[in-house]
């Protein structure tokens, strides 16, 4: 099952807290994952921890499912790093900040593995 979303990015305390060490595996923890409200997480049959690809016009990523009660139906987060850069609008529309807020994607469980930053970066970096 694919569940339409909107997708929000946004830094975070802890995300913040690890950008001089981006191999550190708390910083794969922190940006490595999907916030969703509970009832979004159980209409797709996710459980916290479980794999969910997110797919937005501009790229797909696979990442963590987290609850977040205080998220709206319909509204995903991941923070900012790597792993939302990938999918967000890079359209700057003449700013030069792309758009991070209300993108549209779709969401799915997944067997995939989130890739760690090294991976990461030779995947979607160095083709």
């Amino acid at each position: 099952m694919k569940l339409e979303t909107k997708l929000i990015t946004g830094r975070t305390a802890y995300q913040g807290s690890y950008l001089e060490n981006k191999t550190n595996p708390k910083y794969f923890e922190e940006c490595a994952c999907c916030e969703m409200n509970p009832e979004d997480l159980n209409k797709l049959g996710v459980s916290v921890g479980e794999n969910l690809n997110v797919k937005t016009a501009f790229g797909e990523v696979v990442v963590k499912a987290r609850e977040n009660d205080g998220n709206p139906e319909g509204i995903i987060f991941i923070p900012m790093g790597p792993w939302s850069n990938a999918i967000v609008n890079p359209d700057t529309g003449g700013c030069g900040t792309p758009g991070f807020k209300g993108i549209p994607a779709e969401v799915e469980k997944t067997d995939k593995e989130p890739l760690d930053m090294i991976s990461f970066m030779r995947t979607y970096y160095y083709q």
